[in-house]
């Protein structure tokens, strides 16, 4: 506690040195202005306040323009860069398209090859069943002479 009273006694005595130092400057420079200050009529002051505000008028908007034209810089080259990543994504969906339609022609090559390898099993698949046929009509014809032959040589 005693710390916390001593710590904001010293805050205080600084403050109250600070306020004394302050009034001493503003006295000097009251003296100052008496001095050094320059009368005018009501004519030439309306005059120069105005030259003032228009000074800072032109200062406030000199930044704006400063401001606008840096804001015009970024949309420039922010309009650019769409512009770039507009013809990038054109090349890319270009690129997909002709892919596209390379696969497509692969894909209908493929089928026609795969048609014709079909139409060939099915034409072999005919001539296997036809020569199973006559294999089988062999077959017949043999158990038939061979039945004929065993019945002679058994007589």
């Amino acid at each position: 506690m005693e710390e916390k009273g001593k710590g904001g006694s010293e805050r205080w005595s600084a403050a109250i040195g600070n306020l004394s130092e302050m009034t001493s400057n503003l006295d000097s420079l009251q003296k100052l202005l008496v001095k050094k200050a320059v009368f005018v009529d009501d004519d030439t002051f309306a005059k120069a306040s105005l030259t003032s505000e228009q000074a800072r008028t032109i200062k406030v908007l000199e930044q704006r323009v400063e401001t606008l034209e840096r804001e015009l810089d970024n949309a420039i080259s922010a309009a650019a860069h769409a512009r770039t990543e507009k013809r990038q994504a054109e090349a890319a969906q270009k690129a997909a398209e002709l892919r596209a339609q390379e696969v497509t022609r692969e894909l209908e090559n493929t089928t026609r090859v795969f048609e014709l390898h079909m139409e060939e099993l099915r034409a072999k698949q005919l001539e296997i069943s036809k020569r199973d046929k006559e294999i089988k009509l062999l077959e017949a014809i043999i158990q038939t002479l061979g039945g004929k032959g065993s019945h002679s040589s058994d007589e």
